[in-house]
């Protein structure tokens, strides 16, 4: 028996007087025979912890549970003399041993307080990891600090947390060997018990035989004086053993902290991407207008750059012109001078023929109209020469303006050249913080997933989990509502391939390139998976969101793509080898899995499922036990409701509870059976109809009253496919034109929600009609786009990649949980 919870206490017994004893009759005192349990103090009335700083952390942290968890009975030794009489000695040793009823009592009242006092703790955890969740610490410094630790803090926290399962374990190991060891020692007194009772009997009877008893007392009495010993050795034991427990809950209290800070941290980098997302599409866009205005600067400056050629040669032109008007001018001069100088010497010719020779006036006339005509010259040459001049100024000033005009485009040039450079460097440095950013949440979003998965397999931590399901739920909302996946099949031996991805930037692991008609396409999801990745790898990027549905939020996955690109395969796989699973198998193994753990901390979990296929905008029932009968009722049987929750039923569908993944399995067998399936150019099964599994949970707390209410919804659409490629003839032709037209509906209403459109065609087809509270509600969403890596396939291929990418722009409701309080009866 455990020693756990056990309050100390003192057994007394009345002390006998031997010389007050009646010879040959038989005295018992049973101390303690009548002593009532001693009840469990209730809890005191703690107002709410209000945190104020880590100091109160802290001292959460290091609070301590109150209460003793040793047994600590102390017994009286009898007052009784051995000589005096050995029976009646016997008979009080033997009543100082406390009934195992009393220690049962303590243990369960013990356990009880101690249970309300884990309970109090819980509530101030509670309000710490609220706290700690709201603060708001926005330290660049400490993000850099932690990203350079996060992988050593990984590995030591792998290594501690091996140390502490190796530690549980052998605490287990020797708390159910003290178990073994207490429950032998209760065997041997009840054999003690025996043997003193037929002692007694054999006393009374045969006196002569006391002595043979009082040895036989002696030895018991030894033994129980040893059992004693081992008792409280044992009880020392426990209580090291409780006490080391403790303090390793309480260091994995620290660490489940310490990960809620890794997540609002994670939180906190993911609004910086965003941000600095925002922040680079300004730049781009901001580079682009400087761009085109460069350009057009450049275009400015190419003509500024002719019209200074085409001034330098003007300049040079008009220098050349000057230099000729100079030299004529020049000429002019000396001309003048010659004629003024000829005019002079006519004049004074002049004079020496009147005087001396006595000519006649007509040669005298004459002369004077040659000076005349000179005089006359030598003007027009003057006003010749001031227009040349006139014409030199205009030809500097204009020069003069051109040399300007060059310097400051040229000046402007450069500045637009060093403004652009400096986007540039920005627009890098953007870059690399963004793809940093995006390293640090791939690595915390990594770290976040091991902590789960060690989380829910400890149920010490699984109330905690639950309690913070909304902050763990927030991680799924990092970018959008519509997450996108992408993922590409392998190449078979005859084919050749036309896909390839980045080796490196930030579209490493997102990006995916495809080369059709000799053209590149380069497109960019939230995650790329390429021909190697397994089903199991690519099943824990969407694990949390599966758990999700278990936490009260409506999950849709449906996979969409061409014939043959492997849709199926990546939602249902192949059940029966566990490598080849799909995400359908391993979703439901891990919600009930995880339904199940959450039991130990009072969850109780009730789920139904149902599962159809739209064959030719045909609803049948994948699961109704006379398949013949449902499809020859079909769509006049069913039809599609939504409520104003948001919740999707269609009626007179078969529903079944499920308790196991056994269960499922087999309704998943069932359902593949039914399923339409037929054989094209494209594909030797192509499925024919799209497949809708629904499995709805319902779960409730017995402790805190807490109701959640999840839908997961796991869909197999038909794969797309062109007339001219499937051969499609007869029935093939009409299911193909079907598929495409619901396909096309569905494509349809993307377009108008990536839109906003106020009208949303979702009844134009079942298909979107059924999926309307997943497009354009309030849940969580996730589409595979499965792709064939053939050339040949690259037109279909583009198609879905185009179509992919409109999804992930979609923006739809925020995801809402469904969770409310049990009503009291």
């Amino acid at each position: 028996m455990s020693a756990r919870g056990v309050r100390p206490g003192v057994l007394h017994h009345k002390e006998n007087n031997p010389a007050d004893a009646q010879p040959g009759k038989r005295q018992r005192t049973a101390a303690g025979a009548g002593r009532q349990p001693l009840a469990a103090a209730p809890p005191p009335q703690e107002e709410p912890m209000v945190f104020t700083g880590r100091e109160d952390v802290d001292a959460l942290l290091n609070e301590k549970m109150k209460g003793k968890n040793k047994m600590d009975y102390k017994v009286a030794p009898p007052s009784l003399s051995p000589v005096s009489g050995s029976y009646a000695y016997l008979t009080v040793a033997y009543s100082c041993i406390p009934p195992a009823s009393i220690l049962v009592d303590d243990s369960i009242q013990a356990r009880q307080g101690k249970s309300e006092q884990m309970m109090e703790y819980i509530k101030k955890l509670r309000a710490c990891t609220k706290w700690l969740l709201e603060r708001e610490d926005a330290n660049l410094v400490e993000i850099e600090r932690i990203t350079g630790q996060l992988d050593a803090t990984h590995k030591q926290h792998s290594e501690i947390v091996a140390a502490l399962k190796n530690t549980i374990e052998e605490t287990k190991s020797i708390c159910e060997e003290l178990q073994k060891q207490c429950a032998s020692l209760q065997e041997a007194l009840k054999i003690v018990e025996a043997e003193k009772m037929d002692a007694l009997r054999s006393l009374g009877d045969e006196r002569e035989a006391r002595m043979g008893v009082e040895s036989l007392r002696n030895g018991l009495l030894e033994d129980l004086n040893r059992a004693k010993l081992e008792e409280k050795r044992l009880s020392d034991q426990i209580k090291m053993l409780q006490d080391t427990n403790k303090r390793l809950q309480e260091y994995n209290t620290s660490l489940q902290q310490y990960n809620c800070n890794l997540q609002a941290d994670a939180t906190k980098n993911a609004e910086t991407i965003v941000k600095l997302q925002k922040e680079k599409n300004t730049m781009v866009e901001t580079m682009n207008g400087l761009k085109d205005h460069a350009n057009s600067v450049k275009m400015q400056l190419d003509i500024a750059r002719s019209l200074q050629i085409e001034a330098t040669k003007q300049k040079t032109d008009l220098l050349k012109e000057v230099e000729s008007i100079r030299m004529e001018l020049q000429h002019v001069r000396e001309d003048r001078d010659t004629k003024s100088a000829q005019v002079d010497s006519l004049l004074v010719d002049i004079g020496t023929y009147k005087e001396m020779t006595g000519k006649s006036i007509i040669e005298l006339d004459s002369a004077m109209a040659k000076t005349s005509a000179l005089e006359e010259t030598c003007s027009s040459q003057r006003k010749m020469i001031e227009t040349l001049e006139i014409k030199l100024a205009a030809a500097n000033e204009k020069l003069k303006r051109s040399n300007m005009t060059a310097s400051e485009t040229m000046t402007e040039y450069e500045n637009m050249k060093k403004m652009l450079e400096s986007v540039q460097s920005r627009l890098e440095e953007a870059e690399q913080t963004i793809l940093e950013g995006e390293n640090l949440r791939k690595k915390l979003h990594n770290t976040i997933l091991v902590w789960n998965s060690l989380i829910l397999k400890d149920p010490v931590y699984i109330n905690i989990c639950h309690v913070a399901i909304p902050e763990f739920g927030s991680l799924q909302e990092l970018k959008g509502n519509i997450r996108v996946f992408c993922r590409v099949r392998p190449l078979l031996p005859n084919e050749s391939g036309a896909v390839s991805y980045p080796k490196n930037g930030e579209n490493l692991g997102r990006g995916i390139e495809l080369l059709h008609n000799a053209q590149g396409y380069s497109f960019t999801f939230d995650k790329v998976f390429d021909h190697s990745a397994s089903q199991e790898h690519v099943f824990i990027e969407i694990s949390q969101l599966v758990q999700s549905a278990l936490d009260g939020y409506k999950v849709c996955i449906f996979a969409y793509g061409q014939t043959g690109s492997g849709k199926t395969y990546t939602m249902m796989g192949n059940p029966e080898l566990e490598d080849q699973k799909g995400m359908i198998p391993r979703s439901l193994e891990q919600i009930f899995q995880a339904s199940q753990t959450l039991n130990s901390q009072g969850w109780r979990y009730k789920m139904q499922a149902s599962m159809l296929e739209i064959y030719n905008e045909t609803i049948r029932d994948l699961l109704a036990t006379n398949r013949m009968a449902a499809q020859d009722v079909g769509a006049s049987k069913y039809s599609i409701k939504h409520d104003t929750n948001g919740n999707t039923n269609v009626s007179d569908l078969t529903i079944i509870d499920v308790t196991s993944i056994n269960e499922v399995s087999s309704l998943l067998r069932r359902a593949a059976q039914s399923r339409s399936v037929g054989r094209t150019q494209m594909n030797e099964e192509s499925s024919r109809s799209h497949c809708v599994f629904t499995l709805r949970i319902f779960g409730v707390n017995e402790g805190t009253d807490q109701q959640v209410q999840g839908v997961l919804n796991l869909i197999d659409l038909a794969g797309s496919e062109r007339l001219n490629k499937s051969g499609a003839t007869g029935d093939r032709l009409k299911e193909t034109v079907a598929i495409n037209k619901s396909l096309s509906c569905l494509s349809d209403v993307i377009f108008s929600i990536a839109k906003k459109e106020e009208h949303v065609p979702f009844r134009n087809s079942k298909l979107t009609y059924l999926l309307q509270p997943c497009l354009g509600g309030d849940s969580k969403t996730l589409m595979f786009v499965n792709l064939s890596p053939e050339a040949s396939s690259t037109g279909e291929s583009l198609c879905s990649l185009r179509f992919a990418a409109r999804v992930n722009s979609c923006e739809i409701g925020i995801p809402r949980r469904q969770t409310q309080m049990r009503s009291s009866q």
